[in-house]
């Protein structure tokens, strides 16, 4: 029997069995873009992100951990997150333009979103300017309202509460030393 199966498998080895024609063409090599991996780094509860692209750094605070609901006057919780994110500025800075970026959801007409988000961008910008202590820094306050969403608001027509809470924050850019 062994030498049944050993001849089996000696003739089956020996001979291949070429493949079909229709198998056969030419080979291209396959030439697609690389794009940048952005690590980005959360909080337990997701309220608070950082993430690196090159040299700089985006810090992302959600509107929970700054502001009470439609409100722009920042909580003394938020002081003292403002605290820390500035003195990683202070210790990681390369100096230059720190941006604060306000954003909002997808609630409320366009207009509102719009003067909400930059008057949280401004009160951040406020208590920064206070606190950085690094030479040659200035900051730069924008609001983008709804425009720039971190995560879909909406799939498939639903709301989607958790997103939601996302895309509503306040983002600390600045550039790292080299």
């Amino acid at each position: 029997m062994f030498r049944s199966l050993s001849l089996a498998l000696a003739l089956t080895l020996a001979s291949p069995t070429p493949p079909p024609e229709s198998a056969i063409g030419v080979v291209e090599d396959l030439v697609l873009p690389v794009e940048d991996i952005i690590g980005e780094v959360e909080s337990l509860d997701g309220s608070e992100s950082e993430s690196q692209r090159g040299d700089q750094v985006t810090v992302a605070l959600t509107s929970d951990v700054l502001f009470a609901l439609d409100k722009w006057r920042l909580t003394a919780k938020a002081r003292q997150r403002l605290k820390e994110v500035a003195e990683q500025i202070n210790t990681e800075g390369a100096g230059g333009q720190v941006r604060v970026e306000g954003h909002t959801d997808d609630q409320g007409a366009d207009a509102y979103n719009d003067t909400l988000s930059q008057r949280r961008a401004d009160a951040v910008k406020q208590v920064m300017a206070g606190l950085l202590t690094l030479p040659g820094v200035t900051l730069q306050a924008q609001g983008f309202g709804e425009t720039r969403p971190k995560l879909p608001n909406t799939a498939e027509g639903k709301p989607l509460p958790k997103n939601r809470a996302k895309n509503r924050r306040v983002d600390i850019v600045y550039t790292i030393k080299q």
